[in-house]
């Protein structure tokens, strides 16, 4: 099969008719567990949501919130790999639930997965800059605004995606481990000191505690928010080595092993402070300092100065993971020709790199415009364009990851009844969809309290309104092809590559 032009034959319908697909076995088994786990961000999602977890949801149990959220992303990565061996789509939720429960459904969870990726970017964008410009103040005394530093993480995503997901793979994995050593080292210091002044306690990891505190939803919901953007792994199919057994493979470990680092990580930042200092430290005017004292007790005022610019790193390395996740939606739905006029333009491949770049060169414009929005409107890069932003993508895509868990049940009904499995194909995918659902309930029910300061909002307001009006175009554009343009609602996720289709 020719590759060298960045096109393939299309496996669909149209016969000659030619289609931009992605560089193949650009990445390996390693680069796609980092890519997915840097969507994950544990640096962010440690000093980012453990102190506000401690503070104002759980207590102590935060650590059994990132037990709990474990066991049931595993359970629903069970079903989810289980169809990844049977379609390869760089759509991944669009092209799984169009197969599982149809074209309509299919658009209508491809566009909320678009769009939960697309405003996930300028979150990350927003608390990028808020890391960059704390640090630089307290370390070096500069002062220099906030947007600075959001125009060059939005020129550095965009270059990574241009040259392809090779590039950004090499990037990403120097960024990843870097972050992922400092937290390590903190872990292993209090652990090798006897799990700091007090000993080792058992208390923070015991699952009963999980659903206690001040607000027990609000610390699970916060702990399923650390995962979000792990099933990206599907994404990078049509660019890995052997999808087949590559996707499955890096999905379960992307959730087991970010999981048991969060665990370890949360559990001994609680034990090196004490479990009362750790509530007092979370619940003051310096949250980071939960993690600052024992680093700086235990591993050195060294590893504090490298951690503060790692958060830097570790939430780039996060926006660029997501920018990638954007540019691939798009494209995926662009070279289908949901709208004609996508397939000639996001729907291209780069001819040397076989990189999304049209795609990834859209979503830069559309993250600079919600940024310059939220600058405009004067809200503050963390509490407001991070948390709001965050919120909303949060909610559409666990909507979509619950969908997805049912379009399972449904696709080895109808097309594998043969590879059925009593708990892979049937209790795995209905357990993890009504959990994913109660995620969902969880949220809704949290807002306020999550977007702190911004809980009036309007922003937050329209969220579940927003999240809605994304379904509804789905559907309702999905009818409408189904009776004017059939030809084009045939090739609803259904765009797969001669060595990967559905099988």
């Amino acid at each position: 099969m020719a590759v060298d032009e960045g096109v393939v034959p299309t496996a669909g319908t149209d016969g000659g008719e030619t289609i931009h697909r992605l560089k193949p076995n650009a990445v390996g088994l390693l680069g796609v567990v980092f890519m997915a786990v840097a969507t994950a961000a544990p640096i962010t999602a440690m000093t980012g949501n453990v102190p506000f977890m401690v503070s104002s949801g759980n207590g102590i149990g935060a650590p059994a919130s990132y037990l709990v959220a474990m066991v049931v992303l595993a359970i629903f990565s069970v079903g989810f790999t289980s169809m990844a061996k049977h379609i390869t789509s760089t759509g991944a939720f669009y092209g799984f639930i169009s197969y599982g429960l149809g074209r309509t459904i299919g658009l209508a969870s491809g566009l909320l997965a678009t769009f939960a990726y697309v405003v996930f970017e300028p979150a990350l964008i927003g608390i990028f800059s808020t890391f960059a410009t704390t640090t630089l103040r307290d370390q070096t005394g500069l002062h220099l605004p906030w947007w600075s530093f959001a125009v060059l993480m939005l020129a550095i995503n965009a270059t990574g995606t241009w040259f392809g997901v090779s590039v950004a793979e090499k990037l990403l994995v120097v960024l990843l481990a870097t972050e992922v050593t400092v937290l390590a080292a903190m872990a292993v210091s209090v652990a090798l000191h006897g799990g700091g002044p007090h000993g080792f306690s058992l208390a923070p990891i015991d699952p009963v505690n999980a659903f206690k505190g001040t607000s027990a939803g609000l610390g699970l919901f916060f702990a399923f928010w650390s995962w979000v953007g792990f099933e990206s792994t599907a994404m990078y199919g049509e660019e890995s080595r052997d999808p087949k057994r590559i996707i499955p493979k890096a999905t379960m470990v992307s959730v087991l092993g970010v999981g048991v680092f969060y665990v370890l990580v949360s559990w001994m930042a609680i034990c090196g402070n004490g479990e009362a200092a750790a509530v007092r430290a979370a619940s003051s005017a310096n949250p980071l300092s939960m993690f600052f004292v024992p680093t700086e007790r235990y591993v050195g005022h060294w590893a504090v100065d490298v951690m503060q610019w790692l958060m830097i790193t570790g939430s780039l390395a996060c926006g660029m993971a997501f920018h990638n996740c954007a540019a691939r939606y798009l494209y995926a739905l662009g070279r289908e020709g949901v709208l004609p006029s996508l397939k000639r333009t996001v729907g291209r491949t780069h001819a040397r790199h076989g990189s999304p770049h049209i795609a990834g060169l859209v979503q830069t414009g559309v993250a600079a415009v919600l940024i310059g929005a939220f600058w405009i409107a004067g809200k503050d890069p963390y509490t407001g364009t991070y948390v709001l932003l965050a919120i909303l993508g949060t909610m559409a895509i666990l909507v979509v990851q619950a969908v997805c868990s049912f379009a399972v049940l449904a696709y080895f009904r109808s097309h594998h009844p043969e590879s059925r499995h009593w708990f892979r194909t049937f209790a795995a995918p209905l357990v993890g969809g009504v959990a994913m659902l109660g995620v969902v309930v969880l949220l809704v029910s949290n807002m306020g309290a999550a977007a702190g300061s911004e809980s009036g909002s309007l922003v937050l307001r329209a969220t579940p309104w927003l999240v809605g009006a994304v379904a509804v175009v789905g559907v309702a554009y999905a009818q409408y092809l189904k009776r004017r343009a059939p030809e084009r609602y045939a090739l609803v996720g259904r765009t797969v590559l001669e060595e990967t289709k559905e099988r």
